[in-house]
């Protein structure tokens, strides 16, 4: 799974280059902790190339009732998000990747679950698959645009913490996964664990753990005298 990531940076930054176009992307102020629920960048292809914009995180299928299900379709199986009926229809048309530069993992270590963070080697933004769909509530209410983040089997990276880890896109696979002429196939390519090193991690607060807490105690590597309040389990 993944449930929370940071985009650190501030003002306009430069994330990808597809098909010689230069993908920037806003971020007014640091996101130490992005959770479920809240909005972040995603990139995707419009009308007039890829673009990006600010979603919600959690997918609310167009057919949904009850947006309540978003909180069930945070992230999306790589093995099954091409049957699944809550995605397969926004895999096969409505793709996007989302910067971060880390995300955060939970290693289960007796009562209490432990945060790591997990970032590039150079602390660099870096892209993960997602998927977007647009949202209608009964009557006359407002469009919403989601997010869900896709999950694969974990790289060795990854696998001392959690056994699955988000799918994250090199500029080859970026150019597949935002092409609408991608055949299954060469997509399913894609849905595959980073190579080894990909990754470094390191551990950090139970201050993370709440997802009220925005601010830099939430990356900062763990030391006795971090704040730890405020913790609230994970599911």
């Amino acid at each position: 799974m993944c449930g929370r990531f940071s985009l650190t940076v501030r003002g306009r930054v430069r994330v990808a280059e597809v098909e010689e176009q230069v993908v920037e992307i806003d971020v007014p102020v640091p996101r130490y902790n992005v959770a479920p629920g809240q909005s972040a960048n995603v990139i995707r292809r419009g009308f007039t190339g890829v673009d990006s914009a600010l979603l919600q995180w959690g997918l609310i299928p167009s057919w949904a009732r009850d947006p309540k299900i978003a909180f069930q379709c945070t992230n999306a199986r790589a093995e099954t998000v091409a049957t699944r009926p809550a995605f397969r229809d926004a895999f096969r048309h409505r793709r996007c990747a989302v910067p971060v530069d880390g995300f955060f993992e939970w290693e289960r270590s007796g009562k209490q679950p432990l945060p790591w963070r997990f970032v590039r080697p150079d602390r660099s933004v870096f892209l993960l698959a997602g998927l977007w769909e647009t949202w209608r509530p009964p009557g006359e209410g407002v469009e919403v645009e989601t997010f869900t983040l896709i999950t694969k089997t974990a790289n060795a990276d990854m696998e001392p913490i959690h056994d699955r880890m988000p799918v994250i896109l090199d500029p080859v696979s970026l150019r597949t996964w935002l092409d609408p002429r991608s055949s299954p196939a060469s997509l399913g390519s894609v849905l595959k664990p980073s190579p080894a090193t990909t990754l470094i991690r390191h551990r950090v607060s139970t201050w993370v753990n709440n997802a009220r807490h925005e601010d830099p105690a939430c990356i900062e590597p763990f030391e006795e005298s971090t704040p730890t309040e405020g913790f609230l389990p994970l599911g």
